[in-house]
């Protein structure tokens, strides 16, 4: 089932410029595609090269972008779950900073992140593709905007696009 392209008024308007980068109207697809690229990056770098890399003082590191989008990866499709289920009390929304704080992805290997990535990924490709098209369109209240399931597999796959750049161009150029 194609999920097809959200609406402007489907996901948070923050989140367009990263949903633009976004190829097509499938989000399993894109999701899928960006998993196979996200790890085949991964498993290039060096864990010594790597190791409390920064691109700027008090900036994340590479291991911590990694965790970053492993916890961002679960609270979408958390967040997804729920709208496709009907439920309709408010979602919360989460301060990634807090939770960069809150955990130690540092002291990590990056073989155990891969792994923890890719665990994620299919976790959420699984649910992604179950869902009917009726479930691809209902909204909920997710941090206090309207999405509906696909504006959030949208974002998701977005807000990654939006860290592998950074990567790429800040961390690893």
């Amino acid at each position: 089932m194609i999920s097809g392209r959200p609406t402007d008024d489907e996901f948070a308007t923050y989140a367009r410029t990263d949903i633009d980068y976004v190829a097509g109207d499938d989000a399993v697809g894109a999701l899928s595609a960006q998993g196979k690229e996200v790890t085949s990056l991964l498993a290039s770098l060096d864990e010594e090269t790597i190791r409390a890399r920064r691109y700027a003082p008090g900036k994340w590191t590479v291991k911590e972008v990694i965790g970053h989008l492993v916890d961002d990866e679960r609270i979408f499709a958390y967040r997804a779950l729920c709208v496709a289920r009907g439920d309709t009390r408010p979602l919360p929304g989460f301060d990634e900073n807090e939770y960069i704080a809150a955990s130690d992805f540092e002291s990590r290997t990056l073989v155990s992140l891969i792994a923890e990535y890719r665990s994620a990924r299919a976790a959420t490709l699984s649910l992604f593709e179950s869902l009917t098209a009726e479930e691809w369109v209902r909204r909920g209240n997710v941090n206090g905007y309207e999405a509906s399931v696909r504006g959030l597999a949208f974002h998701m796959a977005g807000h990654e696009l939006h860290h592998l750049r950074t990567l790429r161009e800040k961390y690893l150029s």
